[in-house]
């Protein structure tokens, strides 16, 4: 039997799939036992809220809709574009949130988050993460803590309830993320196989080229199971707050 080599859209999928599995499998017990020796406590240095220390917020569905309803304007499509098709159209995998031109969150003020009480997803389980990623020689492994030492104090006595539940959010939220992927990839790869369409990578960076340059592009950004347009253009973002990546 010969053995077809996937798309590489399906490859993307099968490897996302595979992450998945592993966020899942990966044993609540240990994350947790993880978050307590670490023992993270917030000091209000507001220093995660800045694209010195992250580079843009993305949003899972539940939270774009709920920026929808308290800034609608707050929302940009993600930058990184994943897919550009024939006709110059870029596709996303969902949306993150506009900067100030310092590179700060666009809802920090004076060192305050000012939708605290409705904050986000990714900001109510940061720095916790569960994910994996390549060490500095290169070397795969699970990364469980964004920014240690960075920001923040450690070995703060974190009770053994509230490790659980940090482990059970930050694990829900990574899976959150990985199906807003593997949705997104599914979604392309019906639009492209129903309009004979595909990426082609000149026309990504032409593009690119145009938008770096001021001009207006379209972005189909993936909420909700479907697709939504978006027309940009690089000031959308706040020149400096965030960078793109050719290719």
């Amino acid at each position: 039997m010969i053995e077809l080599t996937p798309k590489p859209i399906e490859s993307l999928i099968i490897q996302k799939k595979q992450e998945l599995q592993g966020v899942i499998d990966y044993p609540d017990k240990t994350l947790s036992s993880i978050i307590r020796e670490i023992g993270f406590k917030c000091d209000l240095c507001s220093k995660c809220c800045t694209a010195e220390f992250n580079d843009h917020v993305f949003l899972l569905d539940t939270d774009a809709a709920r920026i929808k309803q308290i800034a609608p304007d707050a929302l940009v499509p993600a930058p990184y574009y994943e897919f550009c098709d024939r006709e110059g159209r870029f596709y996303v995998s969902g949306y993150a949130l506009k900067s100030r031109p310092d590179g700060s969150c666009i809802f920090l003020e004076q060192g305050r988050c000012s939708i605290y009480s409705q904050r986000l997803t990714i900001c109510r389980i940061y720095p916790y993460m569960l994910h994996r990623e390549a060490d500095e020689d290169g070397n795969m492994d699970w990364r469980q803590i964004s920014g240690l030492n960075e920001h923040g104090c450690y070995h703060t006595e974190i009770e053994k309830g509230e490790c659980r539940q940090i482990a059970e959010e930050t694990k829900g939220y990574e899976i959150a993320c990985l199906e807003q992927e593997i949705g997104f990839l599914e979604a392309v790869d019906a639009r492209f196989r129903e309009n004979g369409l595909r990426h082609v990578q000149g026309i990504y960076d032409k593009q690119m080229r145009h938008l770096r340059n001021g001009g207006e592009i379209e972005v189909q950004v993936y909420y909700e199971g479907g697709f939504e347009k978006n027309l940009i253009r690089i000031s959308d973002y706040v020149s400096g707050s965030v960078s793109f990546a050719i290719g």
